[in-house]
């Protein structure tokens, strides 16, 4: 092999190399799937306009463009692929969605969580917005929500 290199935003490898037998170079280009295992457990591949998709709705009505929600599905990806295994769970996918949103957007974040996670009471958001306050993302737009009521 004389030279290697990345491609096609770190999914495939491309590669030069030379026959030592006759000294002729050619090319190779090396790629790695990611498959996603669904609850029914049939696999498929990893497909960021899935993710992006998925994500589309809780972000309806806020400053979130197409290239925010590509970035975002990139940054899961990476995430997953950070990992060095074939395969992963369809909730893992889910779960690797939820820290990029939250620096993208709290609301967002919080509509995602709160189907994906499926709060079922006003404790569950009152819980998740408290864990908001506490640690507010650097990245994100602040969660302009109201205190609670005094009496």
């Amino acid at each position: 092999m004389i030279d290697s290199r990345p491609t096609d935003e770190g999914n495939q490898i491309r590669r030069r190399r030379e026959c030592t037998s006759c000294g002729k170079r050619f090319n190779t280009a090396e790629s790695s799937i990611l498959l996603v295992i669904k609850r029914s457990g049939a696999t498929e591949p990893f497909s960021r306009e899935k993710v992006i998709n998925g994500v589309r709705k809780a972000c309806q009505g806020r400053p979130v463009n197409d290239d925010d929600l590509a970035l975002l599905a990139q940054r899961v990806e990476e995430s997953l692929r950070s990992d060095g295994v074939a395969e992963v769970e369809a909730q893992e996918v889910g779960m690797a969605v939820l820290a990029p949103l939250r620096e993208l957007d709290e609301v967002a974040y919080l509509r995602y969580a709160s189907v994906y996670r499926s709060f079922s009471s006003l404790e569950d958001f009152e819980g998740e917005i408290a864990l908001l306050r506490a640690e507010p993302s650097r990245n994100s737009k602040a969660l302009k929500l109201p205190s609670p009521a005094r009496g």
